[in-house]
């Protein structure tokens, strides 16, 4: 029996040395090298580190040193300086779940392949890591990071898990190109619900702060966005700067508040903003509101040709559409003053007062191209119950026919200026009148026009105008069929013979004052010459001659 004792105790002390001497070799460079050959080797995954350590005086944590970690055939997930795994019993039966996980000082790439990985903890830590997920529908890379998720329990491509609480600080993020700065994070997932309690953040020169949630489907509710004091640039244009939102499932704002701000893209810029929007879900590229209002005003607002001044805009939003209950702006050095609604059965915008006032306006080059095209989906027809002009200056600088109206004063009641997308006069009166103008190099004194317009036809009244010693009077009618066809009548008294060369007509032989009538008759189709169509007469009469010209199809057909 002594000598079955002492073979036990050998052998006892044989596999005690061979501990030891596995103990110690393990946490050389040496037995690191072994461990992360053999994880690769019978594993999906694949292990480098330069060195484990392991102290008696906290037996249950295992440090890794210069850790390499991911999936074979796949980019490292994990790189840190040093990983701390932290042990527990239940590894007896689930050996990659860890009682905690920190990571410091490395690299974390977040992926969205659908392979969920195998290990978990009650908690993962980071400390001044960084961490990358650029395939995510919102790319994000952040670094400084400190933070925990408890439990992590990493499923599919959700790298939190589907039920855990988290908190991170990030010394730098970008989100989907966009900047930030001092972020802090907190919120929990559960049952593939996303809420965050509390996000705050430096970003553009200003400040970010919000809480929101998102559901399984993807939908976000935002509780509150405050932005203050934000100076963003981007390379997108306008509708390209609001895309992203617009592209979510469905995201719904409690309140949006926008202090201060200041934002330029690709040919827009909007100054010094102020906003408060309540109450609005944007989804399907589209917007619903029950309740909800917009007030917004700004220093400036500039959107391709277009610049505002001190825009100031005041809005309730409902099922039924949009109420406007202010909108002023200081407009090439005038006023633009309107109130009215938009209705969204019928995308109609009507305006139950517009009124302008000491502009200054010089119409761009392609206005006339501009006038023929179709207005956007979401605006059907354009209404104004109430119009008033005062004092503008309008310029037309287009080689082919300039004109300027100065001291431009008009009103309008009931006047419908689209119809079926399409820009147009289809009904309601409107009286326009100058100081004086200049058509095509003509000069005249205190021009007007009155006119009604109803279904089947516009009816010029009134159209009148004061040359040097003289004046000319004009009646016209004008069909609102697609062929525009144009009857009008002109009478002028004691004006210059060739009052009409620069307006069209050929000239006329004889000199001086002179009266004349003109009928004519043609067509304003769309995208089609005035000229050609022209047919009519003209009759002048110079002291004791008279010359009598006949037009057709734009050319001078006979004269006597």
């Amino acid at each position: 029996m002594k000598v079955i004792g002492k073979i036990l105790l050998t052998l006892l002390l044989v596999l005690l040395l061979a501990a030891i001497a596995l103990y110690v070799a393990v946490q050389t460079q040496w037995g690191a090298g072994w461990i992360g050959r053999t994880v690769s080797a019978h594993t999906d995954y694949q292990l480098a580190m330069s060195k484990l350590e392991h102290n008696f005086s906290d037996p249950s944590h295992l440090i890794l040193n210069d850790v390499s970690f991911g999936r074979k055939t796949q980019p490292a997930v994990l790189t840190a300086k040093r990983v701390e795994l932290g042990l527990s019993v239940i590894q007896f039966t689930q050996p990659l779940h860890f009682a905690s996980i920190w990571l410091e000082k490395g690299t974390l790439n977040i992926t969205d392949s659908g392979m969920p990985l195998s290990i978990q903890a009650d908690r993962l830590q980071l400390n001044q890591m960084t961490v990358n997920s650029p395939h995510s529908s919102l790319p994000v890379s952040a670094s400084r990071v400190d933070g925990g998720v408890v439990p992590w329990k990493p499923q599919g491509s959700d790298f939190i898990g589907s039920d855990a609480s988290f908190q991170m600080s990030a010394g730098s993020l970008e989100i989907n190109g966009i900047p930030a700065a001092n972020v802090l994070l907190q919120g929990r997932v559960s049952n593939k619900q996303l809420v965050v309690s509390n996000v705050g953040a430096d970003a553009a020169l200003g400040s970010i702060t919000a809480s929101a949630q998102r559901d399984a489907q993807g939908n976000w509710q935002v509780a509150n966005l405050r932005l203050n004091s934000i100076r963003l640039q981007s390379d997108k244009t306008l509708s390209g700067f609001l895309d992203p939102l617009l592209a979510l499932p469905s995201v719904h704002f409690d309140r949006i508040d926008v202090t201060d701000a200041r934002l330029e893209g690709a040919g827009w810029a909007i100054t010094d903003l102020d906003m408060a929007l309540k109450n609005i879900t944007l989804q399907n590229g589209d917007w619903q509101s029950n309740d909800g209002s917009l007030s917004m005003n700004a220093s400036t607002f500039v959107n391709g040709s277009l610049e505002l001044n001190d825009p100031i805009v005041n809005m309730t939003l409902s099922p039924q559409g949009v109420a406007l209950t202010q909108f002023s702006s200081r407009w090439v050095n005038g006023l633009i003053r309107a109130q009215g609604s938009w209705n969204r059965s019928d995308k109609k915008l009507t305006l139950d007062e517009l009124a302008v006032a000491g502009l200054e306006y010089t119409l761009p080059q392609n206005w006339r191209e501009h006038w023929m095209e179709p207005l956007p989906g979401w605006l059907s027809s354009v209404e104004v119950a109430k119009f008033a002009a005062n004092r503008n200056l309008i310029i037309d600088i287009n080689p082919a026919f300039p004109f300027q109206m100065t001291s431009l004063d008009g009103t309008a009641s009931n006047l419908l200026m689209a119809k079926d997308h399409q820009w147009g006069i289809w009904s309601g009166s409107l009286n326009l009148n100058a100081a004086e103008a200049t058509f095509n190099r003509v000069d005249v004194r205190h021009p007007s026009i009155a006119l009604t317009a109803d279904n089947s036809r516009i009816n010029v009244t009134e159209m009148s105008a004061f040359t040097k010693s003289g004046m000319v009077e004009s009646l016209a009618n004008v069909s609102q069929q697609p062929q525009r066809a144009l009857s009008l009548t002109m009478n002028g008294r004691q004006v210059p013979a060739n009052l009409l060369h620069d307006w069209g007509w050929p000239t006329v032989p004889l000199e001086g004052d002179a009266d004349m009538q003109l009928k004519i008759e043609g067509s304003l189709a769309a995208n089609a010459p005035l000229k050609p169509s022209v047919s009519g007469t003209l009759s002048v009469t110079a002291g004791d001659k008279s010359v009598r010209q006949t037009m057709q199809a734009g050319q001078v057909a006979g004269a006597q």
